[in-house]
């Protein structure tokens, strides 16, 4: 079993990894290991008492020992105000206002299977494939209960965390900070690993040294954001692809998120994952409860490819839900940079005939189709179709567009609301918006109150009714502002502090119930491109639009920061036109084809505009993603080389390991360059295999060679005559 309790000390091990508790003498839950497996030995020796200045010690262990302190122990839950110093997880205020807070051991328990948290995602498994641990805590002076919920899925080396916060007392409690993880670790030299970005070019690797003090990416704009993903890694110093060890926390969270580390004045650093608490409260009355969202933790000791094929399993399997999580996405076709905001049903018709006839599956209507919307200034909530403008009904278009074999999807974005609207003129109090105050806007728009039920059910009820009448089999669920001016008319003063969670809490209550109105309904996420790219979207959206940045050059350093947390499955990925509509930049069709291979694929260009020959090259493309996609979609992923390289290089590699692919794309040309060579990974050593080139056009048999000396040997890679150029080098079993 996974879970063991004994005497105290309570063991969580998976495949590879030991992660360890144990309650000591005073009752204070002491967090002892976390690491590669070990032979179930009680690790707390390693914690070392020793007296600190500055650093006091609890009544209870007497006035004469120094050696105890709540500000040097590593802790499974670190609380405010009671002598621990660094940053803490919880916090909150009693009915006497007092803030100091002293969490005991009262006991722990294993269930078969993995908890679930209800209104917010979590990753699933049944009762073969995980358990869960339930440990509570209390601090029963301020009459404030704590259950800290662990899932263990043994074979994806994956650990959860969350934290359901009770108030047992009989008056009312504030909650100020709830983190769903606290975690310490002795000693060790770190690096932290972070992803940035900004709209059109996310999440770009940061690579740092945790030194002594306090570190901390986050969000406050409503969402998980562009600028920094809720996905980091905590690596030892000489950490790389192969090698080392590497610790990664990803949130289930699609909104405000903080990830802090701290370097302690005794060499320990402590991680702390959960929602931001800048504009958090959470009032708590007798009896009340407070669950915190997830964190899916895993720990590799071979580097860092390996920590990331333990997510890429994971979220492929325990999150992503539906029909949609194990089969092939549609190949589709989206009108926006086609035509942007000018069209016509004629128009539309046009692009699908011609996309039925390179075989695509799915024809996506962009903005535009609805109320006055001409331009991005109106018409947000008003979600009617314009029939003048389409010269038909919704009804009718798609109806038209599945006769041509292909699946019809729609653009929205429920979240915004247009000043310039008829929503907005009819009920101005479902606008977030300060009273007194002229709100700011962004994009001409501002958001609609999903902390609401009112409002999510007329979400909900307007959505359902555009499905049903299009006859829609995909929604591209959009959002393309941050939020701002955070206020509810519909919560008292003194509880705006829960507007932020509370809005989460509605979109994925809209989207739970429109999955349940249409199980078969693929969304894919998309807030500006990447900008609320997570986990926790994931459990609704099996897929999200990465970037809306469709260049091929700029996609590669996108999805390599990507694929640090998230499989190539759930990456929205499009061929679009050159020069590219973002940068200006030119880059071969194979190229572009080949980049938007390593996620969902599909096309974003005016097909009607192209040549037969480049039709064809359209078909070769969809018949070759459809060969390789299973490859692609379920392999295992590895990154070989980076943007930083002349060549980035990356491979899909069967789960047998029968079968690899290479693809590869270069960055520049240089005259008389050497050779470039990478070392396939996840190959069987004793295996033959037929080395051949692949592409659109079919491909040509190179030479065979064992798996043993193409992992270690490497393959060549040749400069090639254009800029920007590609390939494709698949390695099968002989």
């Amino acid at each position: 079993m996974p879970i063991s309790i004994r005497n105290g000390l309570i063991t969580i091990e998976t495949a590879g990894t030991t992660y360890q508790m144990k309650a000591d003498s005073l009752s204070t839950l002491i967090h002892t290991y976390y690491g590669p497996k070990i032979d179930g030995a009680d690790m707390s020796p390693l914690i070392v008492p020793r007296d600190r200045g500055f650093s006091g010690n609890p009544a209870e262990v007497g006035m004469f020992d120094k050696t105890y302190s709540l500000d040097t122990l590593p802790l499974e839950l670190s609380s405010f105000g009671d002598g621990d110093y660094r940053i803490t997880g919880l916090h909150a205020e009693d009915a006497e206002g007092a803030r100091a807070l002293r969490f005991t051991f009262k006991g722990a328990k294993i269930l078969p299977g993995k908890y679930s948290l209800p209104g917010l995602p979590a990753v699933y498994a049944d009762e073969t494939e995980a358990e869960t641990l339930e440990v509570y805590m209390a601090d029963e002076a301020a009459g404030i209960g704590v259950t800290l919920l662990y899932g263990v899925l043994p074979e994806t080396d994956i650990i959860t965390r969350a934290m359901i916060v009770k108030n047992e007392g009989k008056a009312p409690v504030r909650l100020l900070k709830a983190a769903s993880v606290s975690l310490d670790y002795v000693y060790g030299d770190f690096d932290l690993i972070t992803f940035h970005g900004r709209h059109a070019m996310e999440r770009n690797l940061t690579r740092r040294e945790v030194v002594h003090g306090m570190e901390s990416v986050g969000s406050v704009r409503g969402m998980s954001s562009h600028h920094y993903n809720p996905f980091a890694i905590l690596a030892e110093k000489d950490t790389d692809e192969m090698h080392g060890r590497c610790f990664g926390f990803s949130f289930l969270y699609s909104g405000e998120f903080l990830f802090e580390t701290e370097k302690d004045q005794v060499d320990a650093t402590r991680v702390i994952m959960g929602i931001h608490p800048d504009d958090f409260s959470w009032e708590l009355q007798p009896g009340d409860t407070f669950t915190t969202p997830e964190v899916m933790m895993s720990m590799s000791g071979e580097g860092l490819g390996k920590l990331s094929r333990n997510f890429h399993r994971a979220i492929r399997e325990h999150v992503i839900r539906g029909p949609w999580r194990d089969r092939r996405r549609p190949v589709l076709i989206n009108n926006w940079e086609a035509t942007y905001f000018d069209f016509d049903g004629k128009k539309l018709l046009e692009i699908a005939d011609t996309a039925a006839s390179c075989g695509l599956d799915l024809f996506v209507l962009d903005d535009g189709w609805f109320g006055k919307r001409n331009l991005d200034d109106s018409s947000l909530g008003d979600w009617a179709p314009n029939e003048e403008k389409l010269g038909m009904s919704l009804k009718a278009l798609g109806e038209a567009i599945r006769e041509k074999g292909l699946m019809f999807g729609i653009w929205v974005e429920p979240e915004g609301l247009s000043v310039n609207s008829d929503l907005y003129r009819q009920h101005p109090d479902w606008a977030v918006a300060v009273p007194g105050r002229n709100p700011e806007l962004s994009r001409h728009q501002l958001i609609l109150d999903l902390s609401r039920q009112d409002v999510q059910d007329h979400i909900l009820a307007r959505l359902i009714a555009i499905v049903r009448e299009g006859g829609i089999s995909y929604i591209k669920w959009d959002l393309n502002r941050s939020i701002s001016g955070k206020y509810s008319a519909h919560l008292p003063k003194e509880r705006q502090g829960e507007f932020s969670h509370r809005y989460v809490l509605g979109v994925y209550r809209v989207l739970e119930m429109l999955l349940a109105e249409f199980p078969d309904l693929l969304i894919e996420g998309c807030c500006g491109g990447g900008g609320r790219f997570d986990a926790g979207m994931l459990y609704y959206t099996p897929q999200i639009w990465c970037s809306d940045n469709t260049d091929a050059v700029n996609r590669l350093s996108i999805q390599y920061g990507t694929s640090f947390g998230y499989p190539t499955s759930a990456m929205g990925a499009h061929v679009s036109a050159v020069p590219n509509h973002q940068t200006g930049r030119n880059t071969p069709m194979k190229t572009r084809a080949i980049t938007a291979m390593a996620g969902t694929f599909g096309y974003e260009l005016d097909i009607t505009k192209m040549s037969e020959a480049e039709l064809d090259e359209i078909r070769s493309e969809v018949g070759l993603f459809r060969e390789l996609n299973e490859l692609i979609r379920t392999g295992d992923y590895y990154r070989l080389s980076a943007p930083k390289d002349v060549c980035t290089v990356w491979e899909n590699v069967s789960r047998d390991g029968a079968e690899a692919l290479l693809s590869g794309v270069w960055h520049g040309i240089e005259a008389n360059s050497p050779v470039f060579y990478v070392r396939p990974q996840g190959l069987v050593p004793d295996a033959l295999y037929e080395v051949s080139s692949c592409d659109a056009d079919g491909g040509r048999p190179m030479y065979r060679m064992s798996g043993a000396a193409l992992m270690n040997g490497g393959v060549a890679c040749l400069m090639p005559d254009r800029e920007y150029d590609s390939f494709l080098i698949r390695m099968k079993r002989a």
